[in-house]
């Protein structure tokens, strides 16, 4: 007697259940992997203690008139260092006018070796700097970056030369050339805004008179 059609077909799906059901069954008792990512430790910035806030000055004298603000504070869970600064310097007879702002990154430096900051301008150019902690001094030395200024370096010290005060050094190098004295600015610190009192709270209503009889 020949077996029709369909008890073929329900025998090849009965079959091919029976098949997955041996392969499967094994996966429901295995428990769900969990996959996760180490996060590093947070790195060691206490010698930018005391350069956290906010800073405003001046240049000091041999130096382009000009002003100059900074501020520097911890973010994202303590992992980087963000830098804010604004300059102005009048023109010189070698040295046009400069107007900038800038944002800058710091952290470790991938050699282990001090740290690194990328500094993003107003200009467009992108540079980095290698920091090196010299107490009293923070040194920053051009390490190139992905768009610096064609051919010219700069280099800066932040030395700090009392509570709330510190100086800032900048030497420049045309494309070629040795290294000059471009500018020295003396900074202080900027108290942060005070707190106004809170505001006194209303006075109660008074009681409601009692009703006449």
């Amino acid at each position: 007697m020949k077996t029709s059609n369909g008890a073929r077909v329900r025998a090849l799906i009965l079959t091919l259940f029976c098949a997955l059901g041996v392969v499967v069954a094994p996966a429901k008792d295995k428990p769900p992997v969990q996959y996760q990512i180490t996060i590093p430790t947070p790195p060691d910035y206490s010698a930018f203690d005391w350069l956290q806030g906010q800073w405003a000055g001046k240049t000091i004298a041999n130096s382009p008139p000009g002003e100059e603000e900074l501020s520097v504070s911890s973010d994202l869970n303590k992992h980087f260092l963000i830098f804010r600064g604004t300059l102005s310097l009048a023109a010189t007879p070698t040295v046009p006018a400069t107007k900038e702002s800038w944002l800058g990154i710091l952290s470790p430096h991938p050699d282990g070796n001090g740290f690194v900051l990328r500094k993003f301008s107003s200009t467009g150019f992108i540079t980095r700097y290698r920091l090196t902690v010299n107490e009293p001094e923070l040194e920053l030395s051009p390490e190139g970056g992905d768009s610096p200024p064609p051919g010219w370096l700069f280099r800066l010290t932040w030395a700090r030369t009392g509570p709330g005060e510190l100086t800032e050094t900048v030497q420049a190098a045309p494309p070629g050339k040795a290294f000059f004295d471009y500018y020295a600015a003396k900074l202080t610190r900027v108290p942060p805004p005070k707190t106004p009192p809170p505001a006194p709270a209303p006075a109660p209503a008074p009681a409601p008179a009692p009703p006449t009889k």
